[in-house]
């Protein structure tokens, strides 16, 4: 078992600012266990500006970016385990809100676009690249973790 920590902090601004009317900052930190801080905010399309920061990371960025940086955490190994060496690693991940079958707001659809470019011989077939882009999703501990349906639509060259 491991277990992993995030600190979350936020502050009320000094600046006037009338919170029982839900009129504040939604920015806030966030910290990591190895020391890596990001500016955190309400995304603009849940809270519009300029209660939201649309230069922080909002949660539901977070999320697809967990989910892409989970995939190709275990992409990489699986590859390297297999012989093929991975020079680049590129994903243009894309997370859609909408109404679940419950009616209520959730990430329904996250779609993972990786672009791979592989170095020296041997080189995958098609059929080996989507090999081990579906053991990467099967392995990846955060789309074992989630109801969204996660999927995965390769970039081939």
């Amino acid at each position: 078992m491991a277990i992993y920590h995030a600190e979350i902090t936020w502050t009320r601004d000094a600046t006037p600012q009338d919170f029982l009317k839900n009129r504040y900052s939604r920015r806030h930190l966030l910290r990591f266990d190895g020391g890596a801080q990001l500016a955190g905010s309400s995304s603009p399309h849940v809270v519009p500006l300029p209660w939201s920061d649309a230069v922080a990371v909002d949660p539901e960025e977070a999320f697809v970016a967990a989910l892409s940086s989970c995939h190709m955490l275990w992409f990489l190994s699986i590859a390297a385990r297999q012989g093929f060496c991975v020079d680049d690693y590129r994903d243009a991940a894309e997370g859609v809100m909408a109404r679940n079958a419950q009616g209520r707001m959730a990430m329904t659809v996250v779609t993972l676009r990786p672009a791979v470019r592989f170095g020296g011989d041997p080189q995958p077939t098609h059929e080996q690249l989507h090999a081990l882009h579906h053991e990467a999703h099967e392995q990846c501990f955060i789309a074992n973790s989630v109801t969204t349906e996660v999927r995965c639509d390769p970039v081939l060259a």
